[in-house]
């Protein structure tokens, strides 16, 4: 199901970069090319955005149905949380237990016995009180934990409180993935004469009439015909479709795919629409404009032995006939570590002070294996050996707005030309994306440095002193949440490519719901957000047909 696109993150002196591929002209960037798209294999952390996210887009739009108060409502709708009880005492606020997304929480009983995952967590909890916290934090924090759960979708939270947290992951009661494909597949069930699922199609166009409304999509129908597959064929066979529509086409082919589609339906930049061969129906310079990410990074360290935790974890799928490892074995009974994404513990924090950074904007999680970024084949790499330990930094709300999305050609089978423009290259003049990122790397060597049980750091390793970091983490960072490239604005907002209704400007019947309608990045991670949109999407969608 891999879609292995290669993007850009400078113009030039690409090499810099160790994950860069020449034989590909890009790095790595896993897509999931399946139903339901990357929720299919992304790490299920679900997480609230913060309030202000929402309260921009509101501001920005002029719609107040955008503001927090109002989208929360969605995360109660579309949750059924199973690590929070609605009769526990305080009552958990803001989260839902009658939704279709089941979440879960790391157990943190898998952790006891493993005394190297044991002093880590206390580490990371000894360093979120800071210097005397002991004495000046420690009651507070106690009643915290005692009213939230250090939950981060808890309303009284909403991933606004620093320090330790807990990791909500969608997964259900029995530690097995769940997301948009068994929810499609569900609602496939219960609407089989009218939800119709076809497989093997690209969709390569969309249909207009003489006034510019969508009235359907063509498609290809074949397999592997996306060059991004890595069974794709530089000639395959395929069948053209179209399929028309009675009201609307919907579009939700994400932060790479939309923007790409559109483009080769007419919608885009006039000048290079033109300058590809494709007739430009709506000049809107939008589109595949304003591409942003979180930076990532990560310190990776041996520990003094293999980990107990992963003694009886091979990582790999039983043969027909075969019982699996113990741990698989575990897994099918509903417990032990294949229940959860790997994370032992988790920080958030700000890069700098409150009045600086009004929001937290460092996500900081430690899992046992090594990660040191995307490249090919980074997946096996991770467990080979048993006695790595990673910190994971995440950075969030990014300054950087300067990324981009072209057309290679007007080929709809040719993935399309992806910059991202990082650090310098962007938008962030002032540099205070790559700051923040400098930091969180000191404070987790910080931290790494009281815990005995850490034998040497590998990455970035003894040769990157704390003042050569800014330069390691321009050459090193990545990232896996693409979005923000058709962003939502007003009509008159030249930049904007769907309003606040979800409607392609300068279009009747087409809408864009995904990832890349938002006009900034939101919260820590990204799917959460996409679904709460996605459920407002779809009561403004029923709230236009019912009007007209």
């Amino acid at each position: 199901m891999s879609w292995e696109f290669f993007v850009h993150h400078y113009s030039k002196d690409e090499e810099r970069d160790w994950k860069y591929r020449p034989e590909h002209q890009g790095v790595f960037y896993p897509r999931a090319g399946t139903l339901g798209g990357c929720t299919a294999h992304n790490a299920m952390i679900t997480i609230v955005p913060h309030d202000d996210d929402w309260n921009a887009i509101a501001e920005q739009t002029g719609d107040d149905s955008w503001r927090a108060e109002e989208m929360h409502r969605y995360f109660e709708k579309l949750e059924n949380c199973h690590y929070r009880k609605q009769d526990e005492w305080p009552k958990p606020k803001g989260h839902g237990f009658g939704g279709w997304l089941n979440v879960n929480a790391v157990d943190p009983s898998i952790a006891f016995g493993d005394r190297q995952i044991i002093a880590t967590v206390m580490d990371a909890w000894r360093s979120t009180l800071g210097k005397f916290g002991w004495l000046r934090h420690m009651l507070p924090r106690i009643v915290h934990f005692l009213i939230t759960r250090d939950d981060p979708n808890d309303a009284r939270n909403r991933a606004m409180s620093e320090g330790m947290t807990v990791v909500p992951l969608a997964t259900t009661k029995k530690g097995r993935r769940n997301g948009t494909r068994e929810f499609i597949k569900q609602v496939q069930e219960q609407h089989r004469d009218t939800f119709h699922i076809r497989m093997n199609h690209l969709a390569t166009r969309v249909l207009f009439d003489s006034d510019r409304r969508a009235v359907g999509v063509e498609c290809w129908e074949g397999k592997n015909l996306y060059r991004a597959d890595p069974n794709a064929v530089e000639k395959p066979p395929y069948v053209k479709r179209e399929y028309r529509c009675s009201r609307e086409v919907i579009l939700a082919g994400g932060a790479f795919n939309t923007p790409q589609l559109l483009m080769l339906s007419g919608i885009g930049p006039k000048e290079h629409l033109e300058s590809k061969g494709i007739p430009c129906l709506v000049d809107r310079r939008g589109v595949g404009s304003n591409l942003q990410d979180r930076y990532e990074v990560s310190v990776v360290s041996t520990v003094t032995r293999d980990f107990e935790l992963l003694k009886n974890a091979t990582f790999q799928s039983p043969k027909e006939g075969e019982a699996g490892d113990l741990c698989f074995q575990e897994w099918q009974k509903g417990s032990g570590v294949y229940t959860s994404n790997g994370t032992v513990t988790a920080i958030i924090k700000r890069s700098k002070k409150r009045k600086e950074r009004p929001l937290p904007d460092l996500f900081i999680f430690g899992l046992p294996g090594k990660f040191v970024g995307y490249v090919p084949g980074y997946s096996q790499d991770m467990v080979k050996r048993h006695n790595y330990f990673t910190w994971a930094i995440l950075k969030a709300h990014t300054e950087n707005r300067g990324g981009k999305i072209r057309l290679k050609s007007s080929n709809p089978l040719e993935t399309p030309d992806i910059n991202f423009h990082y650090f310098e290259e962007g938008t962030d003049r002032a540099g205070e994306d790559l700051q923040s990122v400098v930091e969180a790397v000191r404070y987790v060597r910080a931290m790494n440095k009281g815990n005995r049980w850490i034998a040497e750091e590998l990455n970035p390793g003894p040769k990157v002193p704390d003042e050569a970091l800014a330069k390691w983490i321009q050459d090193n960072a990545w990232g896996h949440h693409a979005s923000c490239s058709c962003p939502m604005g007003k009509e008159s907002d030249p930049d904007a490519v769907v309003d606040s209704r979800f409607r392609v400007i300068g279009t009747k019947g087409l809408r864009v719901v995904d990832a890349s309608v938002f006009p900034r990045i939101p919260g820590l991670f990204i799917v959460t957000p996409i679904y709460m949109i996605s459920e407002k999407a779809a009561d403004v969608i029923i709230a236009d047909a019912n009007n007209n």
